[in-house]
């Protein structure tokens, strides 16, 4: 019998503040992040109140790391110092790789009406850390989806989605972390058994509705990241009907090292940041 992944531990994200004023949930980030490597930070935004989200995030720099946006409702324009112009909108994802260094904007394109989504930071290996930068804007049309036996629909984001019935290759693939970013849609009554790489570091992030886990004798409500221990069988369920981001990656094993918007390997590196920053170096 196939062991199952344990839940390590549950959490819960706390209110936070960025950009110019975006209020949003900190799911995870700050202290201890080495324990979800590859991931450095998931923030939740969502609001109907424009004052939550109008001012947005003005251009400011990242250096060292991806940054995975995915926009449930509404609409933000991304432009940046390569010439980039994308609009992310309801369903669809924008895949940045800062590298070496980009400089870059977000910002509402409505002035009313919900805007939801989520951000996700993805390492970079210390020997990609300086690439170039790039960026990609996916359109909704362009991230495939499925429907398993059962019922549930999997938007596949990146990585490869496999239950032993049902295959689906993402819209991105990255060699180094072998991402695999699913959102999964569990209606009343529905399982799901994604199959993981050993290995991998595994997340889950109820954001609507209850899951239970086979193994773990309680039941996850909304708002809450669980955190699976790197090997074994993942199933879960949904009695009341659920929406769940399933998270994992292999983990790099390196030193964690970040300033703000720069994520490196050592101190020096860091600093070495902030005077290409302020010397007008950091993308060059």
């Amino acid at each position: 019998m196939t062991p199952l992944r344990k839940v390590l531990s549950v959490h819960s994200g706390q209110p936070a503040s960025d950009g110019a004023g975006v209020t949003l949930t900190r799911v995870f980030g700050g202290q201890g992040v080495e324990r979800f490597d590859p991931f450095l930070m998931l923030d939740e935004f969502g609001s109907q109140n424009p004052d939550d989200y109008i001012a947005g995030f003005p251009p400011h720099p990242h250096r060292g790391f991806e940054t995975v946006t995915y926009m449930l409702e509404g609409r933000m324009r991304h432009e940046d110092h390569l010439g980039n112009v994308g609009l992310l909108q309801s369903g669809g994802v924008q895949w940045m790789t800062a590298a070496r260094g980009i400089i870059h904007s977000e910002m509402p394109e409505q002035e009313e009406g919900v805007m939801r989504g989520f951000q996700l930071w993805l390492n970079l290996p210390s020997q990609h850390k300086l690439d170039p930068a790039t960026y990609r804007d996916i359109q909704p049309r362009d991230i495939p989806r499925l429907t398993t036996a059962d019922g549930v629909e999997v938007v596949v984001i990146a990585g490869h989605f496999d239950d032993g019935q049902r295959q689906q290759v993402g819209a991105v693939e990255r060699p180094h972390t072998e991402p695999h970013y699913f959102d999964l849609h569990l209606p009343a009554g529905t399982s799901v058994s994604p199959h993981l790489p050993e290995g991998h570091r595994a997340l889950l992030y109820v954001y609507e509705g209850t899951i239970e886990l086979a193994g773990h004798p309680q039941s996850v409500g909304s708002h809450r990241l669980v955190r699976l221990s790197d090997a074994g069988e993942l199933r879960l369920n949904s009695n009341d009907g659920a929406r769940v981001l399933l998270i994992a990656g292999k983990p790099l094993g390196e030193p964690v090292v970040q300033y703000g918007p720069f994520v490196m390997n050592t101190r020096e590196e860091i600093e070495q940041a902030l005077r290409d920053f302020r010397d007008d170096r950091l993308t060059a």
